[in-house]
Parts: structure tokens; sequence; C-alpha cells
């Protein structure tokens, strides 16, 4: 086995409010956020993971939640750069900082950008009031295209628009209109994703109405040509990007690199390859458990056994638009082709995967049943 990329999610757990939507791990927040014990409790987090590190430098860091923006630019100055006392960064590295289009939040733009942060990712959601109204947002219209607005005058090196789409009683207009009025605002990156109602959350309580099927297709078939006319290439199957701007971390995610996660219910992937292994990891949820000293910041790890490795692998590779490495496999797996050949084949012969000479390339088909095609390797 090959040692992949290395990269760093770090979770910050609070929000202002639960959106009805979120199965993230994300609190909300009632009263002040003790910002200085929790960036001391991420770095003692971290440190207890440098073992994994394995003489890597640091490719990515992405900083999710909640809501990160809550958190100050001087705690994040003080973050990154300990951060990087413990782990050298590549020279090009990519930092990502997640934020909502609120005005407290963009006001802090330009000093993320002083702190280390050099790409935004903006939680639009939606640009309708009766949408942001259903999906729990705070923010408004305008809030979101002043974001835009600061973003670029920060002078960041990137920044993404993150977009739904199926929303509650959404037309096909309506998604259209959405989608066109973010590309208007000309961001490197759009992320447009179809809302799903996943377990434990409010909207799996009580199910709002969403699109038919078949406006749901309209809507994926006519977004994707927008996009394509207004230079978005598709990368992923809710990735879009301006040449030269993909998301270098979610990238390395998708081509089974290995992540450090710190703070409370990150996961974590790391490659063992003296022992031949891959770890999966996750810590404390709660921010009270997570800042309980008494206690390990780590809550669960297991590895990932040989005959699971391929679906692990394929579930993340076959995201991708690009083919996806014969060697790759290989390498970031530990197995051989040929314990896969088989489960190929019958992927080929249902015309969801071309088996290349030095790679396999999902089909328009396979994207389309991608989940039909990762069901050949379980």
């Amino acid at each position: 086995m090959k040692l992949p990329p290395l990269s760093l999610y770090i979770h910050v757990p609070w929000c202002v409010q639960k959106c009805p939507y979120c199965d993230f791990n994300s609190h909300s927040l009632k009263g002040k956020i003790p910002e200085q014990e929790y960036v001391q409790h991420l770095l003692n987090d971290l440190k207890a993971d440098l073992h994994l590190v394995q003489g890597r430098k640091l490719h990515s860091i992405f900083i999710g939640g909640g809501t990160p923006s809550l958190l100050s630019a001087n705690a994040y100055t003080h973050l990154l750069t300990q951060v990087r006392a413990l782990i050298p960064f590549e020279e090009d590295i990519e930092i990502t900082l997640e934020a909502n289009p609120g005005t407290v939040e963009t006001d802090r733009f330009a000093h993320y950008v002083d702190a280390g942060i050099n790409r935004i990712s903006i939680g639009v959601q939606s640009l309708q009031a009766d949408k942001l109204n259903a999906l729990g947002r705070i923010h408004g219209e305008q809030e979101a295209i002043n974001a835009a607005h600061e973003a670029r005058k920060a002078g960041l090196g990137s920044f993404n628009m993150d977009l739904m789409h199926g929303l509650p009683n959404q037309t096909l207009s309506d998604a259209l209109s959405d989608l066109q009025r973010v590309i208007e605002l000309e961001p490197p990156h759009i992320s447009w994703y179809q809302l799903t109602i996943e377990p434990n959350t409010q909207f799996a309580s009580k199910p709002p109405t969403l699109p038919q099927d078949e406006i749901l297709w309209d809507i994926q078939e006519q977004g994707q040509a927008l996009l394509a006319n207004a230079g978005y290439q598709q990368y992923e199957i809710s990735g879009y990007a301006k040449s030269g701007f993909q998301c270098k971390h979610n990238l390395n995610y998708w081509q089974f690199g290995d992540y450090l996660g710190i703070g409370c219910g990150a996961h974590g992937k790391i490659t063992l390859p003296d022992n031949q292994e891959i770890l999966r990891t996750v810590k404390v949820k709660h921010p009270r458990g997570y800042m309980d000293l008494s206690k390990p910041y780590l809550y669960q790890s297991w590895q990932v056994e040989e005959q699971d490795r391929p679906f692990e692998f394929f579930m993340n590779c076959f995201r991708l638009q690009q083919p996806c490495s014969k060697q790759d496999f290989i390498d970031f797996t530990g197995l051989s082709l040929e314990a896969v050949e088989d489960n190929i084949a019958n992927a080929e012969s249902n015309g969801l995967l071309l088996n290349q000479a030095h790679s396999w390339l999902v089909t328009n088909k396979g994207h389309r049943y991608l989940n039909d095609l990762l069901q050949s390797f379980v």
C-alpha cells in the first residue's frame, strides 16, 4: 500500500439554529461560544493524532460545521499558526472555511484571508424568501448576494456557493431561476445538489412536499446545461467549477486520499502501509463530552477490512466525472485488480462502466444509476 495525500478536516459544531434538513453534527448556540477553549481542544486533539501523519505535509484543510464563521478571525489565526507548527503545509495548500451569508460573517471575510484562509464556501441554498423560510435559513436574498461580492473583494483565491434544488414546493422555473442568479454572481465554484430527507431530522419527522421525480429530472438536466453554458465544468456529482477551481479537499476525499478529523464528531481516514491497514476514526460528538479533559477525544476507530475496501474506494472514486485510476486502486487499497475483475465485468455488462487499459470510466447510465453500480461491489 502507498500513502496518499493527507488533508485535515476541522469541525466547529455550533449554529445559530438547527436547519430542519440538517443531519450534520451541529448544535444550536446557547450563549457565547467558548472560542479559546475549543481551539485549544482542537490543537490537543491534533497532537494526539500526529503519529498518523507519517511524514506527510498537509494537502488541504477544510473547516466545516455547524457554522465555522461564528468563530473570530483571531481564533483562526491562532489555530492555523499552531496547526502549521505541528504539520508542515504544502506550498499550494487549500484552506476552506464554511460560512453563512449573514452580515456578521461576511464582514469578517477579509480578516479570514489575513488568518490564512484562501477559500470560503458560502451556504446560500436558495435566493427565494419562501424557500429559505422552508429550509429554516436565517439569511435573506440580499445577504447572499452581498456575501459573493464580499468574498471577491476580500481577495480570496477561490470561493464556492452552495445551492440546493428539489426544495419543498419548488417548480422547475423556481430551481432554474435560483441557479441562473447564482451563476450571474460568478463564483469560481458552485456546489449544486438535491435536497434529500435524512433520518433524525425535522424533515424526516414532518416530511415536506417535494417535487415529483419527473420535475427533479428536468431540473437536473436543464440545470446542468445552464452550468455548462456558463463555463462550469462538472467534475463530480454535485461539484461544478470554472477551469482550475476544483475543490482540492473534496477531490482528495473522492480519490481515496487520507484525512485527519479533529473536533466534535469529526471523521478521519488514515492509511497505515506498514500494517497494510486502513483506519477510520470518529471523535466524541457532543461539545460537553469533547471538552471534558478527563476523557479521550477519540470516540471510535476501526479497520476497513479487505473485503470492504473495493466498495469504499469506488463509492468515492465513481462520484467523479474523470476516469478512475487502476493504479490508485492497487496503491490505496492494497488489493490486486483480480480482486474486482468479476465485479467490473458485471458492471460493464450492464452498461454502467467502461473498462479501459489503465482506468475505469463511469458511463452516463452509470452516473444516473450510481447506486446500482456501487451494488456491484457489495
